[in-house]
């Protein structure tokens, strides 16, 4: 039986905590009329689960081409270069945190928060800007920077079916001079996310959060808490 959950039409969770190793933060398949993209890695000792995971989808792991990090966290990317080597897609990355994916840096990748290190890892494509568009199979991918819990977190987000949906992994934090965090940046970057009016929330380690009143509400209790930071 598989735990696959379909959050929307040609969106699927595929890994994260009861779906596979419990380490592993949220893993994402978007499907773009057979195009598809997988959203972080998990955390790299569940990465035959999470193949699996996307043939019990009914999708076909090769028609994987691109596998966007949202940051250098190892709970994130630890599977990235088995999949790179094993579908041959191509990793994307915001260039802010690319240096430490690539470095393999214990403490800025938190690898030792986890008693881990993470695989040598390669960024084929770096985002630099604030608001980048990628194209996959005519259909737009929207990368957006908001750092803050690292310094090249992003957050994504996909307009279908009338609904916009966003893919803001670890939007809760934590922050720790390891990973080089910026309170101050990351209320900027909730203030981004809460401007994108989403309608649903598909969140790195507490699930998906909908409809849009329900995902302001995550964000906001979050600025709340870091209020006095």
């Amino acid at each position: 039986m598989s735990n696959v959950e379909n959050v929307c039409r040609g969106i699927y969770i595929i890994g994260g905590g009861g779906i596979s190793n419990p380490e592993d933060a949220a893993v994402f398949i978007v499907d773009f009329d057979g195009e598809l993209v997988m959203i972080d890695a998990g955390a790299g000792k569940s990465s035959r689960i999470l193949l699996k995971n996307i043939e019990d989808a009914g999708l076909d792991p090769h028609a994987v081409s691109a596998l966007i990090l949202t940051h250098c966290h190892v709970d994130h990317i630890g599977s990235a270069m088995y999949f790179k080597e094993k579908l041959s897609l191509r990793i994307v990355a915001h260039d802010l945190d690319a240096d430490a994916i690539e470095t393999g840096d214990p403490y800025l990748t938190a690898a030792t928060w986890y008693n881990t290190i993470l695989p040598r890892t390669t960024i084929d494509n770096r985002l630099k800007d604030e608001h980048e568009i990628l194209y996959f199979n005519g259909h737009e991918l929207h990368c957006i920077h908001t750092p803050g819990h690292t310094p090249g977190s992003i957050s994504l987000y996909i307009d279908r079916d009338e609904k916009r949906i966003l893919f803001g992994q670890d939007i809760h934090g934590p922050f720790s001079q390891d990973f080089n965090s910026d309170i101050m940046q990351w209320r900027e970057s909730m203030q981004k996310l809460l401007d994108l009016k989403a309608d649903i929330l598909c969140e790195g380690h507490f699930g998906i959060f909908k409809p849009g009143l329900r995902v302001e509400k995550y964000i906001r209790d979050y600025l709340d808490q870091y209020a006095s930071y």
